[in-house]
Order: structure tokens, then C-alpha cells, then sequence
């Protein structure tokens, strides 16, 4: 696995996390083609924020910025930690025999509180570049790779709970629902009360 060109930075601003429902959360973003310091500004705000919120990852329109974007900072089944920056990822996943689904609760930061079971493959390589315009690798299984999938989405303009069954979809909106009152509306620049 690739190492990020830098350690994360933390000396980003904190920013709201838009929820699921507003637009810039289910369109396909706009492909990064400039490797400049407003992006290398915009990363920082991304690592900041998904800190604060407690996240293992973040794709930039959770934020509301169309740029197909995101970070990340979670363990791999070894239990060790893998941290990067991925634009304009590009996906593979096992065919064939080598397709195994876990299906784990998930959650996300654009529907806080909320878990729901989801199925997917067990294991993912993606493939794009960091935020300098170096060529990136990061492949895993577990948590990382529901990880990787689900931020990959995210830049696909999907949230998880398009993968999830209409059932399981409606108790997941109830969930949310019952725990909104304990996310600010700017969470996390605000705290969340639980």
C-alpha cells in the first residue's frame, strides 16, 4: 500500500457536514485537474473535519465542494492504520470466486447517528492520485475496504443507503430522525450533544 505524501493536516478549518437530501450529495462530482493550493487548502479542511466528526473518511462534497475528492484514516483488518488522499479514484473489485460480500453495519457522516447493515465486497484496490498529482495505491480489506467503497460512492454522487434494501432504507432515515436533535445544524464546527 501506498503512504500519503504527507501527514494528514490538522491545521484545516473546520467545516459543516452537508446530510443526505441536498443536491451536491447525489451528483457525480467534478474530476480534479488542478493540483494546486486551493486544493492542498481544501484537503486540510477535509482532514479537519472529518477529525472533528469523528470519521474515518470524508469525501469532499460532505463538505459541499464538487471535486472528486476524498480522505480517509482507518484500519485495515491487521488492526493497523492506513491514512491517504484520493482523487479521481478508480476502483477494482474481486470477480468471480474471489468475490466475497461482508455485510457490517455502516454509517455516515452526511446521516450522523445512523447505522445500517450493508453488503459489500470484502476486499477493494483503488487507484487515482494525492493531492500533489502523485499516482496512489491503497488496497485492503475490512473496514478499509468498506471504507474506500463508500467514499468512492460518495464521488459517484451514491450514498449507502442506495445500496441498502427499501426496508432497512426507511429505519435507517427513523434512526437518524430519533438522534437529529443531538447534531447542530454546522455539525461538527459545532458538537454534537451526545
Amino acid at each position: 500500500m501506498s503512504e500519503p505524501s504527507e501527514t494528514p493536516a490538522v491545521r484545516g478549518a473546520v467545516r459543516r457536514i452537508i446530510r443526505w437530501g441536498e443536491p451536491v450529495m447525489h451528483r457525480r462530482l467534478r474530476p480534479v485537474t488542478e493540483y494546486d493550493e486551493a486544493l492542498r487548502r481544501l484537503v486540510a479542511d477535509m482532514w479537519a473535519t472529518m477529525y472533528a466528526a469523528e470519521g474515518v473518511g470524508l469525501a469532499a462534497n460532505q463538505i459541499g465542494v464538487d471535486r472528486a475528492v476524498f480522505v480517509f484514516d482507518c484500519p485495515d483488518d491487521d488492526h493497523e492504520m492506513v491514512k491517504g488522499v484520493v482523487c479521481n479514484p478508480v476502483l477494482t473489485l474481486p470477480e468471480g470466486e474471489a468475490r466475497n460480500l461482508d455485510e457490517s453495519d455502516e454509517g455516515c457522516l452526511s446521516l450522523p447517528g445512523a447505522y445500517s447493515e450493508c453488503v459489500r465486497p470484502d476486499w477493494v484496490r483503488v487507484e487515482g492520485t494525492d493531492e500533489h498529482g502523485a499516482p496512489v495505491s491503497y488496497e485492503g480489506s475490512g473496514l478499509l475496504a468498506r471504507c474506500l467503497q463508500h467514499e468512492s460512492d460518495h464521488l459517484a454522487g451514491t450514498v449507502f443507503g442506495d445500496r441498502i434494501p427499501k426496508r432497512a432504507r426507511k429505519k435507517l432515515y427513523q434512526a437518524h430522525d430519533e438522534l437529529a436533535g443531538d447534531f447542530p445544524a454546522d455539525w461538527p464546527v459545532t458538537p454534537s450533544a451526545g
